[in-house]
This record gives C-alpha cells, structure tokens and sequence, in this order.
C-alpha cells in the first residue's frame, strides 16, 4: 500500500508533466486605434510560425480588422489544410511584456482553444 507522500509525489509529476506542454504567459494588447489595452494569457508555442489570434476573441475586443489583399492558406503540423480556412485579416496591436514592447500584426483565424498564439519562429 502506497503512503500518502508517495501517492502527493505522484500527483505532483502529473501536474508537472502537464505543464510542460503548455508554456503560457501574461502580456498586455494595446489596440492601435483606441490606444486601449488589455491584460491576456497567451500560449507561446514552438511549432507555430506566426502570431494568430481568435476571430471571436478579435471581436469582442473591438479590433479593428485589416482585409489582406491575398488569403493566407494555413496548414497544420500534419501538413493538412486548416478547416478553418485562410487567414483573410490582421490586426495591428502593441504588444507588452515586462519592459518591452513590440507594434507588430496578428492574424486572424477562426476559433481556437486559445484566444492568442504566439509563434517562436
């Protein structure tokens, strides 16, 4: 029969393996627009080669869209087409973490499991 520090042991290697998928951090958003900004939780993610964002994220925010004047086919690791379709906005936002700050563009894409993705390309 396991003790109960054994078993807290196990529980805590869980906990950790779990959060060595997901890296998150805290920035803030500024829209260049309104010069407003907001305080979200974003997923920094290896593998991805852009920044993209959440089209309902986008939305609720009140982020003033830019039409690309071409789509942008997105493919997923496997190489397969994104059922969400082409990228057909940005937005162009300030980005701030601790003491830097970036003015760059983030795609837009259609729903994902996390409202802003940056790439580490």
């Amino acid at each position: 029969m396991k003790s109960e520090r054994t078993k807290k042991k196990m529980e805590v290697r869980k906990v950790e393996r779990k959060t060595l998928r997901e890296v998150t951090v805290k920035i803030g958003l500024e829209r260049i627009d309104m010069q407003e900004g907001i305080t979200v939780e974003v997923l920094l993610d290896s593998r991805a080669t852009g920044l993209v964002m959440s089209s309902e994220f986008a939305k609720k925010q009140g982020f003033k869209l830019k039409k690309l004047e071409r789509p942008i086919n997105v493919r997923n690791v496997d190489r397969s087409l994104n059922k969400e379709g082409p990228i057909e906005n940005t937005v162009e936002v300030n980005i701030y973490y601790q003491r830097h700050r970036e003015r760059t563009e983030i795609d837009i894409i259609g729903e994902q499991k996390w409202t802003v993705i940056l790439g580490m390309p």
